[in-house]
């Protein structure tokens, strides 16, 4: 593969893509450990809340449920709050090309606060449809918990979305 200087990247669109911040009833926050899919940096820092792409012409709503499904296995969610902004992040150099289908230099995405409304055991997280498995493990935290697990080039945007949620579960 060859590599692609500045230009290119920067000529390279974002991914429209949803974000899902899943809190209990204890005001915890849902994070999953991804399964590595490519070489990124920041190490064991693999936890993320559940988050993907927004299909052509889909609503972001309608992806956020349908990406809460797809990654974790529960409908059992409802909406609190959604951000006002959508926030970016760029990629990792060494994930460029590799990474997103290789077609993106990162992702812009819109985050919804969800309740989560049934029990843990709602949990899945083998896709029912036999997509990929996104995440091996998950727990819940702390809201003030979310940014320190988290890959450092997401972390700008976690701190971001954090910031936004954070008066909800405090309250």
């Amino acid at each position: 593969m060859t590599l692609l200087d500045d230009a290119q990247i920067a000529a390279m669109p974002y991914r429209p893509c949803v974000g899902i911040m899943l809190a209990n009833r204890e005001n915890k926050v849902w994070i999953g450990r991804r399964v590595p899919k490519w070489e990124c940096d920041g190490g064991p820092e693999l936890w993320q809340m559940p988050q993907g792409g927004i299909d052509e012409g889909e609503d972001p709503r309608e992806a956020a449920f349908r990406e809460l499904f797809e990654e974790v296995g529960t409908r059992s969610a409802s909406i609190i709050a959604e951000s006002e902004q959508w926030f970016q992040y760029d990629l990792p150099r060494s994930a460029i090309g590799k990474a997103l289908e290789g077609r993106y230099r990162g992702q812009k995405q819109k985050w919804f606060l969800m309740r989560h409304e049934g029990q843990d055991s709602d949990f899945n997280l083998v896709p029912v449809d036999g997509g990929e498995i996104e995440f091996d493990d998950w727990r819940w935290v702390h809201v003030d918990e979310v940014t320190g697990l988290v890959v450092p080039f997401k972390r700008r945007v976690y701190e971001q979305v954090v910031a936004v949620f954070a008066p909800y579960l405090r309250a």
